[in-house]
């Protein structure tokens, strides 16, 4: 599959300088990063949540799980993680466990961990469970310069 078609295209309108890495097929983040070579804090992995009548994208490093309390939080309200059905309406041209982080690609906002700040590099899944984007720090700060902030996940 390599890159999901609404990924590519946000890429492209936005002018995201990128590459891909391929890598042995996965399905975990945690796993990705083993196999890629990569440390897991420099993979940004995505998790849709729902929260009361929307979704959310909670961006945080493969290296780290969720907080829901820091999460609630943060944002003051209950969130529980979508189903595999919800996950599949809103990411249509993903595989199922291998969604970019990039929710203004999907429409779905975003609260991104602190603990992404200050890589220099950043890797995410690009819509299949083989292929990832690699941007820089530059590029992964435009794409999330408007996106909420918070810090919100534990080490593994």
């Amino acid at each position: 599959m390599a890159i999901a078609i609404s990924l590519k295209q946000y890429l492209s309108e936005n002018d995201i300088s990128y590459d891909t890495l391929a890598h042995p097929y996965t399905l975990s983040s945690t796993k990705t990063a083993q196999a890629s070579h990569i440390p897991g804090a420099n993979i940004a992995k995505a998790v849709l949540l729902k929260e009361e009548d929307d979704y959310l994208l909670a961006v945080l490093p493969a290296s780290r799980h969720i907080s829901f309390d820091d999460i609630e939080a943060i944002l003051d309200h209950e969130v529980r993680l979508a189903t595999e059905e919800e996950v599949e309406s809103l990411f249509c041209d993903c595989e199922l466990g291998a969604i970019p982080p990039i929710g203004k690609a999907y429409g779905v906002d975003v609260l991104m961990d602190d603990s992404l700040t200050g890589k220099e590099d950043v890797y995410f899944e690009a819509g299949d469970h083989a292929t990832l984007v690699h941007v820089n720090a530059d590029q992964f700060g435009k794409m999330m310069e408007s996106v909420r902030h918070g810090l919100f996940s534990l080490p593994d």
